[in-house]
């Protein structure tokens, strides 16, 4: 149990009197989330493969068109891995634009996480990011939980700058799907690109706190429709040499099977999960989604977003969409225009809040895994 959620739970004779107006156990579980030091967003950065892949492209070695991607899903282009590139290297360039922005130094960065299902190393690529950052001064690792990997890497963040006392965290998301795909199934390869995100989040106080709400759920009965499972065989021994006789099957040497997807299932669980755990958020944030300026879903499929948007009543011009030019990656940030000193914009299952500089409102946002 965390330190944020770890309470005396031993009643009182107060607590057993059963008092009228005594708040509810979500009341209280809000108090205690929103107790201690808030955070902020300061920095973004993005990165991008070179190497530029269209639909007239796939339709090259692939059963596919330009028209059936583009109606099916509002893709025309994807970014993907070259030579000379890697999971490392997009983090890397990402997380230097964010601290650029924020103009905090690499050596006051206290904890790094990198969000990633496909990382250059199993043993974790977040300490190679962090070295070649020269934030030698922050705790680093890899979090794992695919398309929702991001949202929950800022999330996490929040909760070691609220109850550990970290002052500057980055958070990055990168992956390189690419590389698991089999490019030569169009329900799958036409869907996903590579790219690389990263925000800097900074320790503020309790009234500056930016994250209004957030819902997070988990469900495994989903893994048959959506995986990317070790492939390996046990390799038997052609003699007992190797063993001295005894019986032994040697492990065959792991791999992993291409991305498999059943697109059907992931779009029926989308459109009827996604709605409720934005619903959920804003409950928490204590608003409505009349009150949301700009919905920002995980960028998974057009029909996605317009389903989810038309579900929660909140119209089709406050929905951002960089699919055609990214298709599904991680993190989707265009920071040139969807993250500057007047607006705060990006993927995960929070919302966020800011000051707008002009006006002194408070311009709200709400997006989904």
């Amino acid at each position: 149990m965390s330190a944020e959620n770890s309470r005396d739970v031993s009643p009182t004779s107060s607590e057993l009197k059963q008092n009228e107006g005594e708040p509810s156990s979500h009341v209280l579980a809000e108090q205690r989330r929103r107790v201690g030091r808030g955070s902020r967003l300061v920095g973004s950065g993005s990165a991008v493969p070179k190497h530029l892949i269209t639909n007239e492209d796939l339709s090259k070695f692939v059963d596919t068109s330009d028209e059936w991607i583009s109606v099916r899903t509002g893709i025309r282009n994807r970014r993907v891995l070259g030579e000379e590139e890697s999971v490392t290297s997009l983090s890397v360039e990402a997380s230097r634009k964010a601290l650029e922005m924020a103009n905090v130094k690499p050596e006051d960065v206290d904890l790094l996480l990198l969000c990633t299902s496909t990382p250059d190393d199993l043993f974790g690529s977040a300490p190679q990011v962090q070295k070649l950052l020269g934030c030698h001064n922050a705790l680093a690792f890899d979090l794992t939980a695919a398309c929702s990997g991001f949202v929950l890497g800022l999330v996490t963040a929040t909760r070691f700058i609220r109850g550990g006392g970290y002052e500057n965290v980055l958070v990055v998301g990168s992956d390189a799907l690419s590389r698991y795909v089999d490019w030569t199934d169009r329900g799958t390869c036409i869907l996903f690109g590579d790219a690389s995100g990263a925000l800097l989040l900074q320790a503020a106080t309790d009234d500056q706190d930016s994250l209004l709400g957030f819902d997070l759920r988990s469900d495994g009965n989903g893994h048959k429709h959506l995986h990317v499972t070790v492939d390996s065989v046990a390799e038997s021994s052609s003699s007992g040499a190797e063993t001295n006789g005894a019986a032994f099957l040697q492990p065959g040497k792991a791999s992993y099977e291409c991305l498999q997807m059943n697109g059907k299932e992931v779009f029926k669980f989308a459109v009827r999960a996604v709605p409720q755990v934005v619903e959920g958020a804003l409950q928490e944030a204590g608003i409505t989604g009349n009150d949301v300026d700009w919905l920002l879903l995980h960028q998974a499929n057009q029909r996605i977003l317009d389903s989810v948007s038309d579900r929660l009543h909140i119209p089709s011009e406050k929905v951002i969409s960089n699919l055609a030019n990214y298709a599904r990656t991680r993190l989707q940030l265009d920071t040139r225009t969807w993250l500057n000193r007047d607006k705060q914009e990006f993927p995960g299952l929070k919302l966020w809040h800011q000051k707008t500089i002009k006006d002194g409102t408070f311009q709200l946002r709400t997006a989904s895994v």
